[in-house]
């Protein structure tokens, strides 16, 4: 290999490198590992077994409707609704489940009620133009107020003959890991790919970058906002079935002010308020991190109250890293 060759492949090594280095979902993974392997060192009870399965567990929910909150973002918009979702994705669930339908039916309408919130999300704010801010805060309302209606807010612990099935669904485990992990790695995945590789995924990006050019060149606007929407509540929706199956039981209080965490993850993870930009896998390492602040809390005997301070300390210091690296491309 010539010196020429040679100074041609380090740079492209060096190029390489830098454009991960600039990634934000990469410093955040540091940072995650990092801090386990301080509370590694710090407590006995971290690495044991049984504390890491349950942070594997806990963090797949949000990490869940984390990857769909990113494509929300990444077009430009705002879900505020998730957390009502969740709840009456689970109540849907339940109450079905009490009745003596099976899971399987009880589960596709569960996600039936979850799609027809996202429709109507987005519908409005595609083809009423109203503002997604105030669309998902007033669908936040409803939303939780139908699930206090289908169960009179009352709590539901039994749930029917195939009780056992959904409490194996959502609080089991295969080879050690939560059924929770795997349904997220399989939506990590075809997400990755769909968000890289399909004309949907591409869509969602030049929305969020500019959609006026986005309408200029062609792109069905109006239809892929409605898609992205009923797409976010899926994710809620799917959330909302395996914490029923995980709790055993389900109150009109789950999943209350979820969607403050499942935003700090997605924008922690890489995404952009302004639009444009975000990944599925960034999404689940904010949802990491965020899981293991609030683990570290309750093993440092610290006080939980303080977990929205770190969570919001993070979401100020990553849009603030976003922006300084904006600036200096800028430039």
């Amino acid at each position: 290999m010539t010196n020429i060759e040679q100074v041609i492949g380090q740079s492209q090594h060096r190029s390489a490198l830098s454009r991960v280095m600039n990634f934000q979902v990469f410093w955040v993974f540091i940072a995650a590992v990092l801090a386990c392997l301080a509370l590694t060192f710090l407590t006995d009870s971290f690495a044991t077994e049984r504390n890491l399965f349950n942070v594997a567990r806990n963090f797949a929910f949000v990490a869940l409707i984390a990857v769909g909150m990113t494509a929300v973002i990444a077009s430009g918009g705002i879900d505020l609704s998730v957390g009502s979702t969740v709840v009456l994705s689970a109540m849907v669930i339940s109450v079905l489940m009490e009745g003596g339908y099976p899971f399987w039916l009880s589960a596709v309408m569960a996600l039936v009620a979850a799609l027809a919130v996202g429709a109507i999300n987005g519908v409005l704010i595609a083809y009423a133009g109203m503002p997604p801010f105030v669309v998902t805060l007033g669908m936040l309302s409803i939303a939780r107020s139908l699930a206090m209606v289908l169960s009179n807010n009352k709590m539901i612990w039994e749930f029917g003959p195939d009780h056992d099935l959904l409490l194996w669904v959502g609080g089991g485990a295969t080879l050690g890991l939560p059924h929770p992990l795997y349904v997220l790695t399989a939506l990590v995945i075809v997400m990755s790919l769909v968000f890289r590789w399909t004309r949907w995924g591409q869509y969602v990006f030049a929305i969020g970058g500019n959609e006026h050019a986005a309408r200029l060149t062609g792109i069905p606007v109006r239809n892929l906002k409605i898609s992205i929407y009923m797409f976010s509540a899926f994710t809620a929706g799917l959330a909302g079935i395996l914490m029923a199956g995980w709790l055993g039981s389900v109150t009109t209080n789950l999943g209350q002010a979820m969607e403050l965490t499942v935003i700090a993850a997605a924008v922690i993870g890489g995404a952009n308020l302004a639009g444009g930009e975000g990944t599925a896998v960034g999404a689940v390492v904010g949802a990491l991190l965020i899981e293991v602040i609030r683990n570290s809390l309750i093993l440092l005997g610290i006080s939980t109250f303080w977990q929205g301070t770190f969570i919001g300390c993070f979401i100020i210091i990553a849009v603030g890293f976003d922006r300084i690296r904006r600036l200096r491309s800028a430039d």
